[in-house]
């Protein structure tokens, strides 16, 4: 049901203005957050290596989209600070707030839940900036916790899920 709705959101974003006429969205894409809920790690806080992964694997979801030439990335450095200094998963609305600061059309949050060091899960959440209405949410588990796995689930999440003909990502900005 969420994937239907999903697919007919985007689909009705891209039927806004010719494609030919129009630049690719304004797309904000925020750090990920760590949920940690392995028994070895949840007491001690985030670990310079999974610090290190989230900033990587934000890194490659802002460079994989922006190359798609779906979306026009946009710099989250003006709201960063802000961004960090709240849980984007449970402020409200505060994630929405920040792309309109940043004139963003859309938005991507992530979250990535270690479950322990074997199983692991990344979501991602698209939201259209200026209602906060959830146009998709994505998510793959990964095994190991490895920089290779994941890379290579957020490249998953990407092509796979976020680019992907039936989600229809967003051709045009009016």
């Amino acid at each position: 049901m969420m994937r239907s709705l999903a697919v007919l959101a985007l689909f009705s974003l891209t039927s806004l203005a010719p494609i030919h006429a129009a630049e690719p969205p304004r797309l904000a894409v925020f750090d990920l957050e760590m949920v940690d809920t392995s028994l070895q790690d949840q007491t001690r806080g985030l670990r310079a290596d999974d610090r290190d992964r989230l900033q990587r694997t934000s890194d490659q979801l802002r460079k994989e989209l922006g190359e798609s030439g779906k979306f026009q990335v946009v710099d989250i450095s003006p709201v960063n600070a802000a961004a960090h200094q709240s849980n984007l998963q449970a402020c409200g609305g505060c994630d929405v707030k920040l792309a309109q600061q940043l004139d963003a059309d859309l938005e991507i949050t992530g979250v990535v839940q270690k479950i322990s060091n074997l199983i692991l899960n990344i979501r991602l959440y698209l939201r259209e900036a200026h209602t906060g209405r959830l146009l998709a949410a994505v998510n793959a588990d990964m095994r190991g916790d490895t920089d290779e796995s994941w890379s290579r689930t957020t490249r998953y999440l990407v092509h796979e899920r976020l680019l992907a003909p039936n989600y229809g990502a967003p051709q045009a900005r009016q």
